[in-house]
């Protein structure tokens, strides 16, 4: 367990990589940072330290320290340097706000993710993936990572904003654009980065001014149409709200609360359900699983939250999914004081980093862990995991608030998918993943549609 020490001598370094010469070890700059990552937890066990460039940076990987940081001592730690960093981009939403701000942020969009909201939003879901299903010819090769971001990008758009007209096209475009240059490295750049003549900055620049004009229209938009006074959808619940004056949010406070639903509010969903094919791609006797349940669940009708509970085996395809290739691939901390774990000292401005990427994959929690393998799901020792070894959405007062609609969406569309197409790896190369804000595959993944 991890409790305060009050040994002096207890407090030292905990072991990890040789530091190069004035850079220390920068990973996320390297060429296989995950890989990096989980050989040095390998070598050096549940607590880990090394130094980027001027950061000093701590990995724990063991579920009774991670839950030390999220739940049982939060007030000690604020959002990390990257989290922080993207505040140029999404200002001071819901992902980017500390202390009273955020709490006063959760309480009030917390109504807007509630079972009876998803339940009505499982409509929009499902109407969405048809009207995309009924594009798709057999024969045809897609990046279905594209496909997927966009169907749930619309999702996004009309469930908990309720605007129709909005170009989603444009705004998956500008999203993608800065997604493709916020990997690596570039996510320890600090903002005024943004600004200097670097390779796809300029770019950047661009995407983030048709972002904003797309937000601002989505506002507009629903300015014109009249707020709902029931506050039914996201949009509607932050026009309503008063500040402790009486006045209502501005545009830009709205701003800042859309585009970061926007961001966050799509692309788990669409990682979760393009990693699902690819691995299924890879497992034809999960496949044909898959198959017989949609089947015999769906029955040529379209999906509805009431028939969540039998699709037991698409709920654990997407939970296998997350395991191996969780969207948020870490999580991330910067300690306000000095804090003492396992014997440890961890001072005040350190870097925690609790990596779902390392904890899915280790095998004193998941028997062979590599392996793509759903029904795992339905055996005692996944039923009865400590808690952390498992958190594709993260955990404590700032785990992810949209968690049941990214899983909701994430079944549903699965199971239309699968209920009338096979989606076929075109090559036998495997997809590598991207580490960035999420898991993305490298280069898309390239799928043949074929009819069942």
């Amino acid at each position: 367990m991890v409790e305060p020490q009050a040994n002096p001598a207890s407090m030292r370094r905990p072991p990890g990589p040789k530091p190069h010469f004035l850079v220390g070890n920068v990973p996320l700059a390297g060429r296989a940072p995950l890989e990096t990552f989980h050989r040095w937890a390998a070598l050096y066990g549940d607590i880990f330290y090394y130094r980027a460039l001027w950061m000093n940076v701590y990995f724990l990987n063991r579920p009774d320290l991670i839950e030390y940081v999220l739940v049982r001592n939060p007030q000690n730690f604020l959002k990390d340097r990257v989290v922080r960093n993207t505040r140029w981009l999404l200002g001071e939403g819901l992902l980017t706000a500390e202390g009273e701000d955020w709490k006063r942020q959760r309480r009030l969009i917390q109504p807007a993710f509630s079972r009876e909201r998803i339940a009505a939003y499982a409509q929009c879901m499902a109407g969405s993936a048809a009207r995309m299903l009924a594009s798709w010819e057999p024969g045809t090769v897609v990046n279905i990572h594209e496909e997927m971001m966009a169907a749930t990008l619309r999702v996004v758009v009309r469930a908990l904003f309720e605007v129709e007209t909005v170009s989603t096209d444009r705004v998956s475009r500008s999203l993608n654009t800065i997604m493709r240059n916020s990997i690596g490295g570039r996510l320890l750049w600090p903002p005024a980065f943004r600004r200097l003549p670097l390779p796809g900055m300029r770019d950047v620049r661009r995407a983030v001014s048709e972002m904003n004009a797309a937000v601002y229209e989505i506002i507009r938009q629903r300015h014109a149409s009249g707020i709902d006074p029931n506050g039914r959808d996201l949009l509607s619940l932050l026009m309503n709200a008063r500040d402790d004056d009486g006045s209502r949010m501005s545009d830009e406070q709205l701003r800042d609360e859309v585009l970061t639903f926007l961001l966050a509010g799509h692309e788990t969903t669409a990682l979760a359900i393009s990693w699902a094919f690819y691995l299924l791609s890879r497992s034809p006797e999960a496949e044909a699983k898959l198959h017989e349940e949609v089947d015999l669940v769906l029955a040529g009708k379209l999906p509805s939250m009431s028939d969540l509970p039998s699709l037991r085996f698409t709920e654990d395809v997407i939970k296998e999914t997350l395991r191996l290739y969780p969207p948020a691939w870490s999580v991330a901390r910067t300690a306000i004081n000095d804090f003492e774990v396992d014997g440890y000292r961890i001072p005040g401005g350190a870097t925690i980093v609790m990596s779902q990427w390392i904890m899915h994959r280790d095998v004193r929690f998941f028997a062979e862990p590599q392996k793509f393998d759903p029904d795992r799901w339905s055996r005692p020792a996944c039923q009865n995991l400590p808690r952390f070894a498992y958190f594709p959405f993260g955990g404590g007062p700032r785990q992810c608030i949209g968690a049941s609609f990214a899983m909701t969406e994430a079944v549903l569309i699965l199971a239309m998918i699968a209920r009338r197409f096979r989606l076929v790896r075109v090559d036998d190369t495997s997809v590598q993943p991207a580490p960035g804000f999420t898991l993305r595959p490298k280069q898309g993944i390239r799928m043949r549609i074929e009819k069942r």
